[in-house]
């Protein structure tokens, strides 16, 4: 009796990874996201509760919201306030290859709302508030475990306009219960958080009198 020979294992292609817009004019849109560079998108359950923290705070108004996403990666949260009618949503961020997929997305959402800048975050932030660029809603979601957080959120005080918001995710909870909070978050109020496996996510807000 012949055997037969084994079959050889088939080795597909995974999936390409792509976010899914979760609210307002392009809701449940399916945009593609590089996996090259490991970015990681806002998961949806984060993105929803987020977004819903924002629209009880502004009213639901973002026709009137300028928006500006540092760390933009995936786009997520940047076409997240697009899709809701934002104003205006700068996204930055330095891989050529990132910027040419948020082009494509942009594009296929003709999305005139949305304004790319390739840049480093941080030369950015500082660069935008030195010609006065002010911002109504900041997101900050950098690579984890890099002090990227503790640059960027100083340099927030001279981006936001007043009563302005800063959403900021990170790998672990933003140290405002500590005796002796550290120095970078002087001024900051923390006004909703949560956390959703290992991701901790926080909305903050400047005390009154703190912007610089």
């Amino acid at each position: 009796m012949q055997t037969k020979p084994a079959k050889r294992p088939q080795h597909r292609s995974p999936p390409p990874q792509q976010v899914r817009i979760i609210g307002g004019m392009w809701k449940r849109t399916p945009l593609p996201v590089l996996d090259a560079l490991g970015l990681r998108p806002t998961p949806d359950r984060v993105r929803e509760t987020v977004f819903n923290w924002i629209k009880h705070l502004v009213d639901a108004d973002w026709d009137q919201l300028d928006c500006l996403d540092l760390f933009a990666g995936s786009g997520a949260l940047g076409f997240e306030a697009a899709s809701r009618g934002a104003a205006s949503v700068t996204m930055v961020d330095s891989h050529p290859a990132v910027i040419r997929q948020l082009e494509q997305n942009k594009s296929k959402l003709k999305a005139d709302n949305i304004r790319l800048l390739r840049a480093d975050a941080i030369s950015s932030a500082r660069d935008l508030a030195l010609r006065g660029q002010r911002y109504d809603l900041i997101f900050l979601d950098p690579p984890y475990q890099q002090e990227f957080l503790s640059q960027a959120l100083p340099l927030c005080k001279g981006l936001l306009k007043e009563g302005g918001l800063v959403y900021a995710e990170s790998g672990l909870p933003l140290p405002f219960g500590v005796l002796q909070r550290p120095e970078w978050l002087d001024g900051w109020d923390c006004i909703r958080s949560d956390k959703a496996g290992m991701v901790h996510y926080q909305l903050l807000q400047l005390h009154k009198n703190s912007a610089s």
